[in-house]
């Protein structure tokens, strides 16, 4: 774990509401997936907090953008987006980032630079390689991340935007999360090699591996490496090991992994991890920690009553924002 004893409650305590808000966010979505509030694919994101969390503080918001897939909800909070409009998405109404028509895997808001999530696996990754292309020859001062699983990894867009990026010095990071399942498959069962990160090395890019359950680590190195993608252009990839403590869906009872392991990596939970260094460092008390949960669940239920009350989408949208 990396030392806390660079930052003072001002930098951490944001971070943990953060995290917090995005669990109990993440639990309601599964609620109300279960009562049927919530139609079409759902993918939650309880246990990759300090991944999205950590990395949205080593942007510099306003010129650097994020492309990712469909796990994407986590990433939306991340970056500043509206609960309550998340929520609504999700619901299928309105006043919903997408007005409804976009769901759970493609949340999008253009200023806060969320440039969506994506439904098809490893769509993104061309996407994103494609942005810092942009903002390279733009000179905006700007760089991409580029989120994908450990799945989408194998896709052979992955291959074909490393080679690119490298080749022409593009401004961009990309980030395997790995949360050791792409469905149902592990990763050792997927990959002969296990160790993602290398991957990048075969195309002469900087990579490493980062612990994603602490998110001081992420932070750290996904800041040095966008620094660098702005100041050098060069393209870096960060292998972030990572837990799903859901299945890969709603959808997905999750029985192709023990009870042990899972327990295992509840040990390691970010937000608990997080807690326990701040009150040792004596930045938090347990009283902070619960007005913290009580304040984060109240937002998602403001989030939920919106979407409540929030109308469907007019029949007539179905034509609107159609270019072709």
């Amino acid at each position: 774990m990396r030392p806390i004893k660079n930052y003072d409650a001002s930098f951490l305590r944001p971070l943990l509401e953060e995290m917090v808000l995005i669990r109990r966010f993440e639990e309601k979505a599964g609620q109300m997936y279960g009562l049927k509030k919530i139609g079409g694919f759902c993918h939650l994101y309880n246990g990759q907090e300090a991944v999205c969390s950590g990395a949205s503080r080593g942007m510099k918001h306003g010129v650097d953008v994020l492309l990712t897939g469909y796990r994407d909800h986590g990433h939306a909070i991340a970056m500043g987006m509206d609960p309550k409009g998340i929520m609504a998405e999700l619901y299928g109404k309105i006043t919903g980032v997408s007005k409804g028509k976009g769901g759970s895997m493609h949340l999008f808001d253009y200023e806060k630079g969320m440039w969506g999530g994506n439904g098809i696996v490893g769509g993104q990754i061309p996407l994103a390689t494609g942005s810092a292309f942009a903002q390279k020859h733009k000179k905006n001062g700007g760089a991409t991340i580029c989120y994908f699983g450990d799945g989408a990894i194998h896709q052979g867009a992955f291959h074909e935007a490393m080679n690119l990026a490298e080749l022409w010095k593009l401004p961009i990071v990309f980030i395997c999360e790995n949360n050791q399942y792409g469905m149902g498959t592990s990763v050792e069962r997927a990959s002969s090699v296990k160790d993602l990160y290398v991957k990048g090395q075969a195309y002469g890019i900087p990579s490493k591996m980062v612990d994603g359950m602490d998110v001081i680590a992420v932070y750290e190195e996904v800041k040095d490496a966008l620094e660098t993608a702005r100041t050098k252009n060069q393209p870096s990839f960060l292998e972030i090991k990572t837990y799903r403590y859901k299945g890969h869906s709603m959808s997905d009872p999750a029985k192709y992994r023990t009870k042990e392991e899972t327990e295992a990596y509840l040990l390691q939970d970010p937000i608990l991890l997080l807690k326990k260094r701040m009150e040792e460092a004596g930045l938090l008390t347990e009283d902070d920690y619960k007005a913290i949960d009580k304040k984060a669940k109240e937002v998602v239920m403001q989030a939920v009553e919106f979407a409540e009350a929030s109308p469907e989408p007019p029949r007539e949208e179905i034509w609107a924002d159609i270019y072709a």
